[in-house]
C-alpha cells in the first residue's frame, strides 16, 4: 500500500482580486497584476541589507559558482556595453568588471532603490566607480533606446517580473543585433530524489534562516515560493524563443537546482 508524500509548501491563497483585474502569482498566492511590482519592492527592500551573506548561507556559497558559469559563458570583451537588470547589489556587475576591467560601459537596472543603495555602497568600497551606472527601473518597461547594448543578463530576477513574456521582449528590444541574452535562475531539479531532499530544504530551513538571521521570514517564504512557480528549463527556453530571441540553449547548474539560459539576437 502506497503512501501519499507529505506536500511541504503552504497551500495558495483563496483571496480574489476585484473583478476586472488581471491575476498573477506572488508566491502561491493570487493578487492583481497591478500589486505584484509593489509587493516584489517591498520584499527586496526588506532584505537587501542582507542579501548577498543570505545567499552564501542558503546556498552554502554555490551561488557564487553559478555567477561565476555565467560570467564564464559570456566572456566579456573588451568595450563590451552590458545590461544587468535585477543586478541592484552589483554582484554580477563587480564580476564583469573584474574580469574584463576595460569593459567600457556596465548598467545596472534593478526596481529597488534599496537595492541599488546596497550596491553602489559595495562599489565604492570596491574601488569600482568608473565605466558603473546605476538606474532604478521595471524589466518591462526598460529606460533604454532600442538596440543600445550588446549584452544583457539577468540573475535571479526573471521569476520576480509581473509579465515574462514582456520582459523577454524588452530583452529583445534592447539588445543590438548580434546582442548575447544570459539569464540565470532557479530552476527544476532533474536528478531522482534530490528533488525530494530540495524540497524540504527549501520549505522547511531556508524560511528558518531567513527568521533567524534577516528576521524576515514572509520575504524568504515568498523567495522560496517564487522558485517553485517559475517556468522548468524547456518552457523558458520556449518563451525566450517566443520573444524573438534565437540560438537558445540552457545549461543545468548543480542538477537543475539553477540554470543558465543563452540566447542572441540576430
Amino acid at each position: 500500500m502506497s503512501r501519499a508524500r507529505h506536500d511541504p509548501r503552504p497551500r495558495p491563497s483563496t483571496q480574489v482580486p476585484p473583478a476586472g483585474e488581471g491575476t498573477t502569482h506572488f508566491g502561491f498566492r493570487e493578487v492583481a497584476e497591478a500589486e505584484k511590482a509593489p509587493l516584489v519592492r517591498g520584499v527586496f527592500g526588506s532584505v537587501a541589507n542582507n542579501y548577498d551573506l543570505m545567499n552564501d548561507l542558503m546556498s552554502g556559497g554555490i551561488h557564487r559558482l553559478w555567477k561565476a558559469a555565467m560570467i564564464d559563458w559570456l566572456a566579456p570583451r573588451p568595450g563590451l556595453k552590458l545590461l544587468d537588470v535585477a543586478g541592484g547589489t552589483g554582484d554580477i556587475a563587480f564580476r564583469v568588471l573584474e574580469r574584463r576591467a576595460d569593459a567600457a560601459e556596465v548598467t545596472v537596472l534593478d526596481l529597488t532603490p534599496k537595492m541599488l543603495a546596497v550596491g553602489r555602497d559595495r562599489a565604492i568600497d570596491r574601488g569600482l566607480l568608473a565605466g558603473l551606472s546605476w538606474v532604478c527601473g521595471d524589466a518591462e518597461r526598460l529606460p533604454l533606446a532600442d538596440r543600445s547594448v550588446e549584452a544583457y543578463t539577468i540573475a535571479f530576477g526573471l521569476r520576480n517580473v509581473t509579465h515574462i513574456e514582456r520582459a523577454l521582449a524588452e530583452a529583445r528590444r534592447v539588445l543590438k543585433p548580434g546582442g548575447r541574452f544570459l539569464c540565470l535562475e532557479f530552476s527544476q531539479v532533474v536528478l531522482p530524489l534530490v528533488d525530494r531532499l530540495y524540497d524540504l530544504y527549501s520549505f522547511r530551513v531556508l524560511p528558518a534562516l531567513g527568521a533567524a538571521v534577516a528576521r524576515d521570514r514572509e520575504s524568504y517564504q515568498y523567495l522560496v515560493e517564487s522558485i517553485r512557480r517559475f517556468p522548468a528549463q524547456e518552457d523558458l527556453a520556449a518563451r525566450i524563443a517566443a520573444a524573438g530571441l534565437e540560438q537558445v540553449r540552457y545549461r543545468n547548474l548543480s542538477g537543475g537546482i539553477a540554470a543558465l539560459h543563452s540566447a542572441w539576437r540576430i
